[in-house]
């Protein structure tokens, strides 16, 4: 009695008698005796593919149900990035996998010829459905180093990509192994001789490796820093860095594709260090007129003094230059003395000290440059205490504009090319009238 039950449990006798039962009854269902065989094919298809969907589809619920319940209970975030990564879905396709191997010689029981490669073809899936798997929860354990202030910044998904490389490797060697029948010796054997190929293939990858590990390492670029790359046109904050790629959102939100490897062998400019330091340079000058510039006399100090802010100044300015001249004891043009230029630098000097919007921390002037043909040019040189560029555009236009307008107060002219529709107020005589 055992011996009988046992050889109705013996797999190939068992495949025999479903397949000798299904014929018989499609034959007694009126199929055609030559459209038997593919019928029965047809039928058997439909329903293992409509079992592997149940299966794989009641496997991803529960999953993804258990790890759900699990991030609510431990609140360990490493559930959750699982979820997002689909590790239940990849699970889920890796179960039905047992049940698809053992209906290939049941389904194809009149198709001898095509049980192999297909048994080897289902081998080769579960391969890679591993490898998804593991690619998986490595992501998700990526993403937990991402959220650690460490790890924030750096090109996480060009590791990512390696190890990515790596298993893959490892499964075109097992999909050769399945598809030969050999060793994986023989496998390397083959590709040591076609390494010089791969080499040259796999060239740009190898190099944004190197690349990826030297900009890490020597931190010189940071997910979210604001670069400008003028030889790919890339201005803007980098958003991405891959194991051959750096991806920059330039200010006018297109975006630029650079190879990592021309952040190590080309030049470009990061502008972190200017972010870090919270103030923004503002510098910017302005042309004056040469022959505006003079001394002052006793009614422009008094009138200059009048501001609180230069009053202080102008007193200690002329009782210095006082003192050196009664002890050098100079001819009068040759005393030194105040100039309308030297009070309107003191005055952009304590006007930016004023400004909210400058950092009082940091370099701050007004001074002059070297004369043109063009005039003297000011320059106004300080920090914003802002980076945002609305904030600094609104303070450097503020503080221009004021100094521009401050010029007339000092009797200083702001020299510009002069334009056609300028007004000269020119007034032109009657010759003829004033010879009569």
């Amino acid at each position: 009695m055992e011996d009988e039950l046992i050889d109705n449990l013996d797999p190939d006798r068992l495949i025999h008698t479903i397949n000798t039962w299904l014929q018989e009854l499609l034959t007694g269902w009126g199929v055609p005796a030559g459209m038997v065989i593919y019928t029965k094919l047809v039928v058997m298809i439909v329903v293992v593919v409509a079992i592997v969907y149940i299966l794989q589809y009641l496997t991803r619920r529960i999953l993804t149900f258990v790890f759900q319940h699990i991030y609510k209970i431990t609140k360990l975030k490493f559930f959750h990035y699982t979820i997002n990564n689909r590790l239940p879905h990849f699970l889920a396709l890796i179960v039905p996998y047992s049940f698809i191997r053992g209906a290939i010689p049941l389904v194809f029981f009149s198709f001898k010829g095509m049980i192999k490669p297909l048994v080897k073809l289902a081998d080769i899936y579960i391969v890679f459905m591993i490898i998804w798997m593991i690619m998986a929860l490595v992501r998700s354990f990526f993403d937990i180093l991402k959220d650690r202030p460490a790890f924030r910044n750096k090109p996480m998904n060009s590791y990512i990509q390696v190890i990515q490389i790596i298993f893959f490797i490892f499964g075109v060697v097992a999909v050769f192994c399945i598809v030969t029948g050999s060793s994986p010796t023989k496998f390397f054997v083959a590709m040591g001789g076609a390494s010089a190929i791969l080499m040259l293939i796999f060239q740009d990858t190898i190099k944004g490796f190197a690349s990826s590990i030297q900009i890490s390492t020597n931190n010189m670029v940071q997910l979210g820093d604001w670069i400008t790359f003028s030889k790919f046109g890339a201005d803007g904050n980098v958003e991405e860095i891959n194991l051959t790629t750096v991806k920059v959102r330039n200010f006018d939100m297109t975006i630029t594709t650079i190879p990592t490897t021309a952040l190590t062998s080309d030049s470009f400019q990061n502008w972190r260090g200017m972010v870090d330091s919270g103030g923004r340079r503002i510098k910017r000058s302005i042309l004056i007129k040469q022959d505006t510039i003079h001394f002052l006399n006793k009614e422009e100090i008094d009138k200059y003094s009048q501001i609180d802010s230069l009053g202080a100044y102008i007193s200690q300015k002329n009782n210095v230059f006082q003192n050196i001249n009664n002890s050098n004891s100079v001819h009068p043009y040759m005393q030194l003395q105040l100039t309308n230029m030297d009070v309107f630098l003191q005055y952009c000097v304590n006007l930016m000290k004023l400004h909210p919007g400058i950092n009082k921390n940091m370099t701050l002037l007004a001074r002059e440059l070297a004369p043109t043909s063009q005039g003297i040019p000011v320059e106004f040189y300080a920090f914003a205490d802002s980076t945002a560029l609305i904030s600094y555009e609104n303070t450097q236009a503020e503080i221009i504009n004021h100094m521009i307008c401050a010029t007339k107060f000092f009797d200083l002219i702001v020299h510009e090319e002069s334009a056609g529709s300028d007004d000269y107020n020119v007034n032109f005589t009657d010759v003829t009238a004033k010879k009569q």
